[in-house]
C-alpha cells in the first residue's frame, strides 16, 4: 500500500514541523537529556507503572523496526531514487517532536489499575484529555474511532503482513518453490504464533523482557551486517553519498521530479517510525515513573534509531551495491536481499534471520497495541483479554499462509487513519504539555527550558 496516502503523509509532516517549532526544536536540545534518562539508574519500583524507560523504548522500537526498514526503504529508492534517503532522514528529525508530544500525553493521561497494571495510549488521552477541556463526547468518539482502527491495523499490518514477509524470506533462502517450506506457510505460521503466544500471555512486562534483549541484538546485528557490506564496497561510498545528496535536489526525470523524491522519502519515514500515528504512546504509557515528560524525552530517540540509523543503513547498502539500477523489477525485501548478496552469497541468510526477528518483534509489540485498544472498547476483563490474544495468534497463522495484497492495503489505511484523531488530540492538548515542560525543566535542570 505505497502510493495511496500522500494526504496523510502531508498531514503527518506538517504536524511534525509545527510541533518542532512549537517546542523550540526539542528534537535537538532534548537529545542529551533523553540519553541520560535511558542510561540512568532505573526508576524506583515504588513509582506506578510496569516497565523501565529502556524497556519501553525497546518495546516501541520493536513495533517500528520492522519490514519497513528493510523492504520499505528498497521500495522508496526503487520509486524515488537514492535522493529519497535524505528526505527520509529530514522527516525523521521532525517526527521526533511529534513522538515527544504523543508519548508525553500517553504517560500523562494513562490509567493505573488497582493491580498495578497500566492502560494508556491515544484512546485514553483523547477520552480523558478532551473531557478536561469540556468536550467529553467528541473525545469519546475520536477515542473509539482510534481504537477500532488500531485493532484492525494490529491484526493486518502489525501481524499478518509481518508473518507473511518473514515466511517469504525464509522460504526463499531454503530453496524457494522447490524447498521443503514451499507450501507450508501454515506450519511456519503455527510455530511463529506459538512463540508469540508464549511472549504475549504475560502482558507488557514479558513483552518488554523479550524486547530489551531482542531489539538491541537485532538492531546491532543488522547494522554490523550493513557496515560489513559498506566496507567491502568502500570505494563506492563517496559515489553513493553523492547520489543521495544530488538526487535529493536534482532527481533524475524518471523518478517523478523533486516532489516525487520528497514524497517517497517522507512517506517511508512516516511509515517506518510511526511518529504522529498514536501507536507508540500505548507502550510508553507503561513506564514506571511519576514524570510523564521523562517518557516523552526517551521517545525522541525512537525515530532517530529507527529511521536515521537503521533505514539509512538499508539505503546505503542498496545504493552502494547498485541493485536499484538493474531495474529487473526487484521489489522490497528481494532488492535488499540482492544488495546483501553483493557482498557474500551467504549474506541473504543473515537477512532472513534479521527479517524474521524484525517481524517477530513487530508482531509482539503490535499485539499489545491491539490488545489495549480492544480492552478499551470491550472492557478490561481477563476474558476479553484472552479472546483478543486468541484471535491475534490465529491471524499470525493466516498471514503466513495466504496471499495478502488486499489485506495490506486495507490495514495500512487503518494505521494511517489512526493519525487523524491522534493529530486532533495532539493539537488540543499540546498547550498543557508545554506548560508541564517548563515546570519539568526547572525541576530537573533549575533553568527555564522554553521562554
Amino acid at each position: 500500500g505505497e502510493s495511496k496516502f500522500p494526504v496523510i503523509v502531508v498531514w503527518l509532516i506538517l504536524t511534525a514541523v509545527i510541533f518542532t517549532i512549537y517546542f523550540r526544536f526539542i528534537n535537538f536540545w532534548g537529545f542529551a537529556h533523553a540519553l541520560s534518562i535511558v542510561r540512568g539508574r532505573h526508576a524506583p519500583s515504588s513509582e506506578p507503572g510496569e516497565v523501565t524507560h529502556f524497556q519501553a523504548l525497546t518495546a516501541a522500537l520493536s513495533g517500528t523496526v520492522g519490514l519497513g526498514n528493510i523492504a520499505g526503504v528498497a521500495a522508496a529508492i526503487a520509486l524515488g531514487g537514492p535522493g529519497a534517503t535524505l528526505w527520509m532522514i529530514v522527516a525523521a528529525f521532525f517526527g521526533m517532536a511529534s513522538k515527544f508530544l504523543e508519548c508525553s500525553l500517553g504517560a500523562k493521561y494513562r490509567v493505573v489499575h488497582e493491580d498495578g497494571t497500566v492502560s494508556g495510549g491515544a484512546m485514553y488521552y483523547l477520552s480523558r484529555g478532551f473531557a478536561e477541556h469540556g468536550l467529553p463526547r467528541l473525545g469519546k468518539v475520536l477515542a473509539v474511532f482510534f481504537a477500532v482502527m488500531c485493532v484492525g491495523g494490529s491484526l493486518g499490518a502489525g501481524n499478518m503482513f509481518q508473518a507473511n514477509q518473514a515466511f517469504q524470506q525464509v522460504s526463499t533462502v531454503t530453496g524457494g518453490a522447490a524447498g521443503f517450506l514451499s507450501d507450508s506457510g501454515w506450519l511456519f505460521g503455527l510455530v511463529l504464533a506459538g512463540i508469540v503466544a508464549l511472549v504475549i500471555i504475560g502482558g507488557i512486562k514479558s513483552i518488554a523482557h523479550v524486547t530489551e534483549f531482542v531489539v538491541p541484538f537485532m538492531g546491532l546485528f543488522y547494522i554490523f551486517s550493513s557496515i560489513a557490506i559498506l566496507l567491502i564496497h568502500a570505494e563506492q561510498v563517496p559515489n553513493a553519498m553523492h547520489a543521495i545528496f544530488v538526487g535529493a535536489f536534482t532527481p533524475e526525470a524518471g523518478y517523478g521530479g523533486l516532489i516525487g523524491v520528497l514524497m517517497w522519502g517522507f512517506q517511508r519515514a512516516t511509515f517506518s517510525n510511526e511518529s504522529g500515528i498514536g501507536s507508540a504512546p500505548i507502550a510508553y504509557s507503561a513506564v514506571r515513573t511519576d514524570e510523564p515528560l521523562s517518557v516523552g524525552f526517551v521517545s525522541l530517540l525512537e525515530p532517530f534509531i529507527d529511521t536515521v540509523i537503521i533505514c539509512t543503513m538499508t539505503a546505503l547498502v542498496i545504493v552502494i551495491s547498485g541493485v536499484y539500477l538493474e531495474g529487473e523489477g526487484l521489489r522490497g525485501v528481494e532488492m535488499t536481499s540482492a544488495a546483501f548478496a553483493s557482498a557474500f552469497d551467504w549474506f541473504p541468510y543473515l537477512l532472513a534471520v534479521a527479517v524474521t526477528l524484525f517481524a517477530f518483534s513487530t508482531i509482539i509489540t503490535w499485539s499489545y497495541y491491539g490488545l489495549k485498544s480492544w480492552t478499551f472498547l470491550f472492557g478490561e476483563t481477563p476474558i476479553s483479554d484472552h479472546i483478543f490474544k486468541l484471535i491475534f495468534c490465529a491471524f499470525t497463522v493466516i498471514g503466513a499462509s495466504m496471499e495478502l495484497g488486499k489485506v495490506i492495503g486495507f490495514s495500512d489505511a487503518m494505521i494511517f487513519a489512526m493519525a487523524l484523531p491522534n493529530g486532533i488530540g495532539m493539537f488540543l492538548l499540546a498547550g498543557g504539555v508545554k506548560r508541564d515542560l517548563k515546570d519539568y525543566w526547572i525541576r530537573v535542570k533549575g533553568v527555564s527550558a522554553i521562554s
